[in-house]
């Protein structure tokens, strides 16, 4: 069994292997069972279930090899029943992401008619989909290593699709609630890259990349309502803001409104939730009398991040 160009499991199991497999005794457990698990006790159920549950073991030892070989050890026991929670929690999430009613007759129908390895597939892909997104608005350069996003898939891979027949198993709630976050985050950053590349003085085509700091710069600047994007900014910049702001208090809220009218709708939503969030705290020592030394260092250390040039002490 190996990987194709795809990353898609092709079985060649090992027949000592598989025997050890298939002679694993499955408990049964009141909790939420992995939907595998549940789908093989629906199957247990049936008069006529022998040859349908020969050739699923049969392929859940195969993929379970090939499991062991690339994320635990297909030398030791202890390596292939880890190889054999991680296939089971990946054929469950599988399962549990496909459009199908909530029954244990529907999951096991799926199972049969696709084959555990192809839903085992299904299972991976979801998680190789998950690892491209932005677990953080910090984006690195190193992100974009293939060693890294491999990693990454590893390290995702056992924390969701790790599930024991005989525990409770959240790894496909666990991972809804993560593609939610991570999408956020993919909006954060796009939002942020779509404001670079408006940045007043020029695209800012830099890597790396603070998503919040790149937005929280472009709201504090906008309350201005000069006509500007700024998406970098310095020190004396700041400083003048404030003094500027001080001087000639501004319509702030005159300001967001022409910034949004500015950006595409889709990252009007990520705006207004940070503007949320600004209005009532940096904002409001913007325009407070709180010394000018004091909004900057607060701006630089908790707004403006690694989006800040070095212009002067």
């Amino acid at each position: 069994m190996k990987l194709d160009a795809k990353n898609r499991i092709q079985t060649t199991p090992n027949a000592d292997n598989c025997d050890y497999l298939k002679n694993m005794t499955l408990t049964s457990v009141t909790a939420r069972q992995p939907h595998l698990i549940q789908a093989l006790q629906t199957l247990a159920l049936r008069v006529d279930h022998v040859q349908a549950a020969d050739t699923l073991l049969h392929e859940l030892a195969g993929i379970t090899v090939l499991v062991a070989r690339k994320f635990t050890n297909d030398r030791t026991a202890d390596g292939l029943l880890e190889a054999f929670y991680l296939t089971t929690g990946c054929v469950s999430l599988g399962i549990s992401l496909a459009n199908i009613p909530d029954s244990d007759e529907s999951r096991l129908s799926f199972l049969l008619h696709h084959g555990a390895e192809q839903v085992f597939q299904m299972g991976f892909r979801h998680i190789k989909e998950l690892a491209s997104l932005p677990c953080y608005t910090l984006v690195a350069d190193f992100d974009n290593d293939p060693y890294i996003q491999q990693r990454n898939i590893k390290a995702l891979f056992s924390e969701l699709c790790r599930a024991e027949p005989n525990s409770s198993w959240t790894g496909d709630d666990q991972y809804r609630n993560e593609l939610l976050n991570r999408r956020k985050n993919q909006n954060i950053v796009e939002c942020a890259k779509w404001l670079r590349k408006k940045h007043y003085a020029g695209a800012i085509k830099d890597t790396d990349l603070d998503a919040n700091a790149v937005i929280a710069i472009a709201l504090i600047f906008a309350i201005l309502n000069d006509g500007r994007i700024v998406a970098r900014t310095g020190q004396q910049e700041i400083e003048n803001l404030i003094r500027n702001a001080r001087e000639t208090p501004p319509d702030i809220e005159a300001g967001w409104r022409e910034l949004l009218r500015k950006v595409p709708a889709e990252y009007q939503a990520v705006l207004g939730s940070h503007m949320d969030e600004y209005r009532n705290t940096i904002i409001k020592k913007i325009l407070s009398k709180i010394k000018v030394k004091t909004v900057v260092t607060e701006i630089q250390n908790c707004y403006a991040g690694t989006e800040q040039e070095v212009d002067y002490d």
